[in-house]
């Protein structure tokens, strides 16, 4: 298996987005939305996955985290111009993608917005819309994610400052503090995956995405609670869902809500799962699914 390529490219108004080319250079495309706060870096299982099925695996960072240009601002629609601009830079007419967490309202704007791109789309533990008609959005969402939603709804300015404490915290974590970290978002199912080379991974990748700042964290935060930019009922590509009834980081209902409403779903609502496991045990299937529709 090739050594994981470094790159950036130029956005046509001109930022620069970081990238990280993995898996099987000669394979077919599927490009990775990492979860919040975000990193290019792919998990080496699953480039190994990805090599083994003939698919190249392609990670970026979101505006304002690693080496990508902020975008003060940003809508989660807004990543459908960067996946387009990511596509051009490396001649993609056409890709699969995946997206978890942080990372699947995006996964599910390129669905909607690119189909002349987009092949298929895999969403994992998406959160619902902060605005979801007929969701208790809190409802089973662990203490502190709970906290800095309300509180970046009711005062940004002390959500902004208590983001640059916990960047701090995240900087200087190792892979044995993160369980004290995420202890009120953690099911048991979860804290049993957060362990060795997954625990050194997840504490690696938040230290690179928040290395030159906060700013990027804080617009995936602003983005998830403002209206995203596009209409699930716009999508036409075909999508896999998964999320797991033990998760405390985002709830099982955001799955059952966005399962009861993307066009054509195929919905997984797992009832062994929880959320970091989605990442340490699915993403096989994942790539088997998508790998079908390349």
């Amino acid at each position: 298996m090739a050594p994981n390529t470094q790159r950036t490219i130029k956005t046509p108004d001109g930022r620069t987005l970081a990238i990280e080319d993995a898996g099987d250079p000669a394979g077919r495309p599927v490009l990775v939305h990492n979860g919040t706060p975000n990193s290019r870096h792919l998990y080496g299982p699953a480039v190994a996955d990805a090599a083994a099925r003939g698919l190249r695996l392609i990670g970026y960072d979101r505006p304002g985290y690693g080496g990508s240009t902020p975008q003060p601002g940003r809508t989660v629609a807004d990543c459908a111009a960067d996946v387009r601009a990511i596509c051009a830079g490396l001649g993609l007419g056409h890709l699969a993608m995946w997206g978890i967490s942080g990372g699947g309202p995006h996964v599910l704007a390129c669905a909607a917005l690119l189909p002349d791109l987009v092949t298929a789309a895999a969403s994992l533990a998406s959160l619902a819309p902060a605005d979801a008609e007929g969701l208790d959005w809190f409802e089973g969402m662990g203490q502190d994610n709970a906290d800095d939603f309300r509180l970046l709804q009711r005062d940004q300015e002390a959500a902004r400052a208590k983001l640059e404490t916990e960047r701090e915290e995240t900087l200087a974590a190792s892979a044995g503090d993160l369980a004290e970290l995420l202890k009120t978002l953690l099911t048991p199912v979860d804290a049993a995956t957060l362990t060795g080379e997954f625990a050194e991974y997840l504490a690696w990748t938040g230290r690179e995405g928040l290395a030159p700042g906060s700013q990027g964290w804080w617009d995936d935060g602003m983005a998830h609670a403002s209206p995203w930019g596009f209409e699930l009922s716009a999508i036409r590509v075909p999508v896999l869902l998964l999320h797991g009834r033990h998760d405390q980081f985002v709830p099982f209902g955001h799955g059952q809500w966005l399962a009861a409403r993307i066009p054509g779903v195929e919905a997984r609502l797992l009832d062994e799962d929880g959320h970091l496991t989605l990442e340490t045990n699915r993403i096989g299937e994942v790539h088997a699914w998508l790998a079908d529709r390349l």
